[in-house]
């Protein structure tokens, strides 16, 4: 290690703190809102106090109700939308928490984009800051949207997403093909996916899973496998395996 530049020590040493918990989707089945994922959620901001919620996913629930949603799901935390700050770029920095639910991935990313808040949200998780995301917020987490399940209903400057993972994300993933239907499967288009992208990774969780980031370790949580789609095979991933290797 004394080999390395500065700026690889630097990079090293913040990817050591890095806290992220990223759920497949809010629900699982007929459960309640965050019932499932809460006792996750509450255990992962153990140590903030003041976390901010971002609702831009949102497209058909006003942004307001959106974060009433969350707060009335977790109210043993102390949390508030970013939208309701004037300065949202000095709020993030008085935070000690963020949280990014689940919508429309393409929504998401544009407006954080547009109010200039992927780099600072990066900076700010990448040295410590606890990340917790469902669904879009999950995807927002790896390198890209790209392989998102959403509708690109509007259009971010790019596609390259907060990269707290050195890999591509699919939220809930599932193999399931309804009778008498011919479009294509999630597993047809993540195969499209491995074909023009042969050196990228992608995590496909089913809802009722998540993954953690704890520093350079990585791990599943939840209770179904998850699945790894890499050069052009997909492999399923126990619970119980040590993720870690994919952050190399």
């Amino acid at each position: 290690m004394g080999n390395l530049h500065n700026s690889a020590l630097c990079s090293f040493y913040t990817n050591q703190v890095m806290q992220l918990l990223l759920l497949s989707s809010s629900k699982v089945g007929d459960s309640g809102y965050l019932e499932t994922a809460k006792e996750s959620l509450l255990t992962h901001f153990a140590n903030s106090q003041d976390i901010l919620f971002v609702p831009y996913a949102g497209v058909t629930i006003g942004w307001d109700d959106y974060t009433k949603k969350v707060q009335d799901a977790l109210p043993e935390l102390n949390i508030k939308g970013l939208h309701q700050f004037e300065d949202v770029h000095t709020a993030l920095t008085r935070a000690d928490g963020i949280m990014v639910g689940g919508g429309n991935t393409f929504n998401l990313l544009k407006t954080l984009y547009d109010n200039k808040l992927v780099a600072p949200i990066r900076e700010l998780v990448s040295s410590g800051m606890p990340y917790a995301g469902w669904s879009a917020g999950s995807n927002l987490a790896g390198m890209s949207i790209r392989t998102t399940n959403d509708m690109p209903i509007v259009e971010p400057v790019s596609f390259n997403a907060l990269n707290l993972v050195p890999f591509q994300i699919n939220p809930h993933y599932t193999d399931y093909q309804p009778p008498g239907h011919n479009g294509e499967t999630r597993d047809d288009r993540l195969a499209e996916f491995m074909q023009a992208n042969a050196d990228m990774s992608v995590l496909g969780i089913p809802e009722g899973t998540g993954i953690m980031r704890q520093g350079l370790k990585l791990s599943l949580t939840g209770i179904k496998p998850a699945y790894l789609f890499k050069n052009g095979e997909k492999r399923l991933v126990e619970l119980s395996e040590d993720l870690s290797y994919l952050l190399g």
